[in-house]
């Protein structure tokens, strides 16, 4: 048995939903065989599952997304590094009900890779997702080298709102070891920069942004890329349009002005997780995360675990908090079957605090199904 499931958001990382699954189905069938790999998709929890699968934790003190100093960690593992930029500039590093829409900046997510840099990384593998940021990448940039003035020949402040005030940009001071690395984007959202598909149109709302903060933003990172035209050329503009530049606030416009190759996050981290040898040994897949729903089937770990076990010939079943998909759906995505905790207890307000004994007997149906 190989489970191979992201977390369940708000209750169970990765790692504690392969251990409850793993104590549910020892319950029902003490001698079987089971090897666990948390994954993820390249945003929260990233860090997590490569400490998982054997990189090295490492923390830094740097920049949070509201001006304060939080830890922070990425993993390594001889010369690569999985850094995940939620670690930095997350939501979760927000307290509970706040939200800085205009202001959050991603500083310390250019702080993190220099981190990485500095620790001897020649690979790093950029976790983008679940940002509180919508800055295009500009704090990042600007951590790493990057100068950006107002008017007035003033830095510009913390944030996408205040982009708008930008009136030149040098990138000329940007760390030169970013040219010798090999540094990939690793995201499950495809959104270009900015426009009805960008990222304050699309995810500015999930952070506090009201209709005209939105706005506000789109014009702003807009008149980002507009500058960074001036500065260094048409490249600017071509990256702005390419898949992946609106992942988390845009943060993956600038690691592609960085000069990041962009990959779905999931497909990325299976790899870099060495899920294709631990898939060949397996007989059965269990998967899943917090809410199986139709977004799960574009990009989510659950839909890049199932495919893969797909082309191997290998079954799936998933687990989950909530199932909002139909069986042909699952079936579409190479899932048999899936069972939720809302099979057991249908009250989110009880199932979520419990979601770790539930999981147990979830597991425990999985066995007496399938073993």
């Amino acid at each position: 048995m190989l489970i191979a499931a992201d977390k369940f958001k708000g209750s169970l990382t990765a790692v504690q939903v392969a251990e409850r699954v793993t104590a549910g189905l020892r319950r029902a069938v003490p001698d079987v065989e089971i090897e666990t790999l948390p994954v993820a998709d390249g945003g929260d929890g990233t860090v997590a599952a490569a400490v998982a699968a054997g990189f090295e934790r490492r923390e830094v003190r740097v920049t949070g997304p509201l001006g304060d100093q939080v830890t922070a960690a990425f993993a390594l593992r001889g010369d690569t590094a999985v850094v995940e930029m939620a670690e930095a500039s997350g939501l979760q590093l927000l307290p509970a009900g706040t939200f800085a829409a205009l202001t959050a900046t991603t500083y310390g997510s250019g702080e993190l890779l220099k981190a990485a840099l500095d620790a001897g990384a020649r690979s790093i593998v950029f976790g983008v997702g679940g940002s509180a940021t919508t800055d295009g990448g500009a704090g990042m940039l600007a951590a790493l080298g990057a100068v950006f003035l107002d008017a007035n020949g003033e830095p510009v402040g913390p944030g996408g709102g205040a982009l708008a005030g930008l009136a030149s940009a040098d990138l000329s001071g940007i760390d030169p070891r970013f040219a010798e690395v090999d540094f990939v984007l690793a995201s499950d959202v495809d959104n270009p920069l900015t426009g009805p598909k960008g990222c304050a149109a699309v995810y500015g709302p999930q952070k506090g942004a009201s209709p005209e903060d939105v706005a506000t933003l789109d014009a702003a990172l807009a008149h980002f890329a507009l500058v960074l035209e001036k500065a260094i050329g048409p490249k600017a503009a071509e990256c702005a349009v390419l898949p992946g530049a609106g992942g988390a606030g845009g943060i993956g416009y600038g690691a592609l002005l960085l000069g990041a190759t962009f990959r779905p996050g999931i497909e990325l981290m299976l790899e870099v997780l060495g899920f294709a040898p631990a898939l060949e040994r397996a007989t059965l897949v269990i998967t899943g995360e917090g809410s199986l729903d139709e977004q799960t089937l574009h990009g989510k770990a659950p839909a890049g675990v199932a495919a893969a076990a797909r082309a191997a010939g290998k079954p799936v079943v998933a687990v989950c908090g909530r199932l909002l998909l139909t069986q042909a759906a699952l079936e579409g995505a190479g899932i048999r079957r899936a069972y939720p905790l809302t099979d057991l207890e249908p009250d989110p307000a009880k199932s979520i605090p419990n979601a770790g004994p539930l999981l147990e007997r979830v597991a425990e149906n999985i066995a007496a199904d399938v073993l």
